[in-house]
C-alpha cells in the first residue's frame, strides 16, 4: 500500500510535468489486490481517497477506469464468460466496486476489455452460452450504472487474441455485431487500440474508421505495434501517416468527446534513462498533434474529398439515387442494364490518391 501511494504521487508529478489533462487506470494498477474482496475494496478506497485529493490539487481528471478481470488465476477461463458462475460472480462484485470508484473520481468513461473472454479450444467451450452470459454481464453493468447515477460512457476495447487464442471481441465489427445482436448498441461505444487492430490482420486505422462509420467510435487507446510480430508490443505511436489517418476520422465525426486519446504504451526495455519516459510521451503527443494538423489541411483543401465525391457521383442521380435512398429494386437493375448495356471500366486511381495523401505528410 505504501508503494502504491508513492507510485500514485509520482504519477501525478509526471502528469503535471507533461501538462496532460487526463489519466486512466486499472483498478489493480491503482491499489494492490488483497486476500479477500473486502480487503481489495478497502485498499482501493484508501488509494482513491489519495487520488481524489491529487486530482483536486492538480486539476487532472480521469478519462477512464477499467477493472482488471484477466490477470488473477481465478480468471484463467474467463470472467464474464467463465464456465463457473462462482467466478462470474466474483467478476461482477469487482466490477460493482469499479463502477463505484468511477463515480467517486468523476471518470468520464469506463472501459471493458475481455482479455480472457474467449477460448483456447472449441471442444470444451459452449460459445452460445458464453456470449449470452457476457451480454447479461454487460446488462448488469448498465443497470448498476443507472442505479448509482454514474454519468460516463461505457466502452468495449476489441482485441483478437492474446492471452486467449480467440477473443470474442475480435475487432470492431465483431463487437458492433455482438452489441446489436444483444440490444446493447445504445449503451456502449468502442475504445480502439490500433495495436490490437493490426493483430487482427487489419491496417492501423481500420477499426477506427469502421467504428466511426457506425457511430460507435468512443475513444482511442493510442499505441502501435510491430506487425511482423504476433503479439501486442504496446509501443508509443511515432508514425505520422498513421496518426493523420486516425485524426482525419476523428475530425470527420466531430471529435471524440467524452472519449479521448490515451497511451496504452510502454518504453522499450532498452530505453533505460528516466528521460526516455518523458521523450516517449512527448514524442507521441507531438506525432498525434502533427497528424491533427495534417488532417485539418487535407479536409480544408478538399482535394481528396472532391475526388471521392466524383468517384461516387453515379449515386447522386437516376438509378444511383434510388440505390442511395433504398428505393431501387432488382427489376430496376435489369431494366437499366437492358437500356445501357455493359458498364465502362473505370480506374480506381489508388496510386494517385496515395500520392496526394503523401503530399500532406
Amino acid at each position: 500500500m505504501e508503494s502504491a501511494k508513492r507510485r500514485l504521487c509520482a504519477a501525478f508529478e509526471f502528469f503535471t510535468k507533461l501538462g496532460v489533462k487526463y489519466y486512466t487506470f486499472h483498478d489493480r494498477d491503482m491499489a494492490p489486490e488483497g486476500s479477500t474482496l473486502k480487503e481489495s475494496n478497502m485498499n482501493l478506497d484508501e488509494i482513491t481517497d489519495l487520488a481524489l485529493q491529487l486530482q483536486k490539487q492538480t486539476g487532472v481528471k480521469v478519462l477512464w477506469v477499467t477493472c482488471n478481470l484477466f490477470a488473477h488465476p481465478r480468471y484463467m477461463n474467463g470472467a464474464a464468460t467463465n464456465p463457473d458462475c462462482h467466478v462470474l460472480a466474483y467478476a461482477g462484485a469487482q466490477l460493482k466496486k469499479g463502477l463505484d470508484i468511477a463515480k467517486k473520481l468523476g471518470a468520464e468513461n469506463f472501459v471493458f476489455w475481455g482479455g480472457r473472454e474467449g477460448f483456447l479450444s472449441m471442444h470444451n467451450t459452449d460459445v452460445s452460452a458464453e456470449l449470452k452470459h457476457m451480454a447479461n454481464f454487460f446488462k448488469m453493468a448498465v443497470k448498476y450504472k443507472e442505479k448509482i447515477g454514474l454519468k460516463c460512457q461505457f466502452l468495449i476495447e476489441p482485441k483478437p487474441k492474446e492471452p486467449c487464442r480467440h477473443q470474442y471481441d475480435y475487432d470492431a465489427m465483431s463487437v458492433i455485431g455482438f452489441l446489436k445482436h444483444f440490444g446493447l448498441e445504445n449503451h456502449f461505444k468502442l475504445n480502439i487500440e490500433p495495436n490490437h487492430t493490426t493483430l487482427a490482420g487489419h491496417s492501423y486505422e481500420h477499426d477506427v474508421v469502421m467504428a466511426s462509420v457506425f457511430g460507435m467510435l468512443g475513444s482511442v487507446d493510442a499505441n502501435t505495434g510491430s506487425p511482423d510480430l504476433g503479439w501486442d508490443t504496446d509501443q508509443f505511436p511515432m508514425d505520422i501517416r498513421n496518426t493523420t489517418m486516425v485524426m482525419k476520422t476523428v475530425i470527420e465525426q466531430g471529435g471524440l468527446q467524452p472519449g479521448g486519446l490515451n497511451f496504452d504504451a510502454k518504453v522499450r526495455r532498452e530505453s533505460t534513462d528516466l528521460e526516455d519516459l518523458f521523450i516517449a510521451h512527448i514524442g507521441a503527443m507531438d506525432t498525434f498533434a502533427r497528424g491533427l494538423r495534417n488532417a485539418v489541411r487535407i479536409i480544408e483543401d478538399g482535394i481528396i474529398t472532391d475526388k471521392l465525391k466524383e468517384r461516387y457521383s453515379s449515386f447522386s442521380h437516376g438509378l444511383g439515387q434510388k440505390v442511395e435512398d433504398g428505393s431501387a429494386t432488382l427489376e430496376d437493375m435489369e431494366d437499366y442494364i437492358q437500356q445501357n448495356g455493359e458498364p465502362n471500366v473505370t480506374s480506381g486511381k489508388q496510386e494517385k490518391y496515395e500520392s496526394i495523401f503523401n503530399h500532406y505528410i
